[in-house]
């Protein structure tokens, strides 16, 4: 984030920069605002600016001009985990499993504390199904804005109505205390293959009937490929066999088949209809992503994640050409590095090198609030300037 000195705070700030979005509509660049007395002026093309107040100051702001970028996808509970970048079959077994005693609702709060600093946006974050107190913890916060996902994982399908039953109990008790402006409680199924069928859809069917906004990680690694073709590959052999069924046949209720993708089997389990937000969305088909875009569902890219645990590069330009949102996220800090998903925008600038980077700020922002229900403050006249809004 770009820091400014300036003087006599009466005297017009004309602070430039590649890109700048105001909220509303696309993004431009380069791009400019003017800063009268602590206020927005005006914004557009620097050239304008410059002809309509020549007696500015100039002042370089940065790469980016726009409100703060939101976080739509994380796990605040690994907070306290060490980033450590490792091919995903690794990264799990070394990484995930040895510090699991540091998901805790302290990690979630200094996580928090973390977005806080930051002045996030807004965050899509993902509480843990066996550390509940991090609701509690992140529930009330006045400092956070966004969606408490409560992570629903079961893959036998005999036990999915007890499960159902004990996570409707909670997500309705939590209701009770959403405050407004404040984090509202959301679910998410953990994926197509950690949650059985029925769960899949009694979760969805509940979120669709009591407008629940939904998360579901999909599509995140190539080997998921081979679960709904063949029904084995790196992820079954690697499971924890007390978790699964005899068969993945069992998990999905139904026998896999050569062109069956998670994408596909949400769809035709109807899981789609309840419009979840679909997380990663790195290895898909051209059918996958007009499935996604026939649903109206949203999607959100980790690009620094993707990238450290080898899972590939998400298709931004294909989900755009569909007229698919995409919002961004970081994961967790034991993949993505940061709570930080300002780098996130730069990093996705380098590895879609071909898209335009205001297409990048304005999934970071308008995306992201869009996937949260919330709304991004506008940068316009007459509206209070914020440092914040200068990467």
């Amino acid at each position: 984030m770009a820091r400014m000195t300036h003087s006599d705070p009466h005297t017009p700030r004309l602070l430039t920069c590649d890109v700048l979005y105001t909220g509303v509509g696309g993004a431009q660049s380069p791009g400019g605002v003017v800063v009268v007395g602590g206020t927005v002026a005006a914004t557009g093309h620097p050239d304008a600016l410059r002809a309509a107040y020549p007696h500015a100051r100039e002042e370089r702001a940065g790469s980016v001009i726009a409100p703060p970028p939101v976080n739509a996808h994380t796990h605040l509970d690994m907070s306290a985990y060490e980033f450590t970048a490792l091919p995903y079959f690794r990264w799990i077994p070394e990484v995930v499993v040895p510090q699991r005693e540091k998901r805790s609702a302290e990690a979630a709060r200094h996580g928090a504390d973390t977005l806080a600093g930051l002045g996030a946006g807004g965050v899509g974050d993902i509480v843990y199904m066996h550390a509940p107190d991090v609701m509690d913890t992140l529930l009330p916060r006045e400092d956070l804005s966004g969606v408490l996902y409560y992570e629903v994982l079961g893959t036998f399908p005999e036990k999915a109505d007890e499960i159902f039953r004990t996570v409707r109990e909670r997500i309705e008790g939590w209701r009770a205390h959403e405050r407004p402006g404040g984090p509202r409680v959301g679910l998410s199924p953990h994926t197509p293959h950690t949650v059985s069928h029925r769960l899949m859809r009694l979760l969805c069917d509940y979120a669709a009937g009591e407008g629940l906004p939904l998360q579901i990680h999909v599509a995140e690694h190539p080997a998921e490929h081979d679960l709904y073709t063949r029904g084995g590959g790196p992820i079954w052999d690697n499971r924890l066999a007390p978790f699964y069924p005899d068969t993945f046949a069992d998990v999905i209720g139904r026998a896999p088949q050569a062109d069956l993708t998670p994408v596909r089997y949400l769809d035709e389990l109807g899981a789609l209809n309840a419009r979840p937000t679909l997380i990663h969305m790195v290895n898909v088909t051209p059918d996958d992503i007009a499935r996604v875009a026939r649903a109206g569902s949203a999607v959100v890219t980790c690009p620094r994640s993707n990238h450290h645990l080898e899972c590939g590069v998400f298709p931004w330009a294909a989900f755009a050409a569909a007229g698919v949102e995409v919002a961004l996220g970081t994961d967790s800090v034991a993949s993505g590095g940061s709570l930080d998903v300002r780098e996130d925008v730069a990093f996705a600038q380098e590895v879609h090198p071909g898209l335009d980077p205001r297409v990048i700020v304005r999934a970071a922002v308008k995306g992201g609030h869009r996937v949260l229900g919330t709304r991004a403050p506008f940068i316009r006249r007459g509206e209070a300037w914020d440092e914040r809004y200068c990467w």
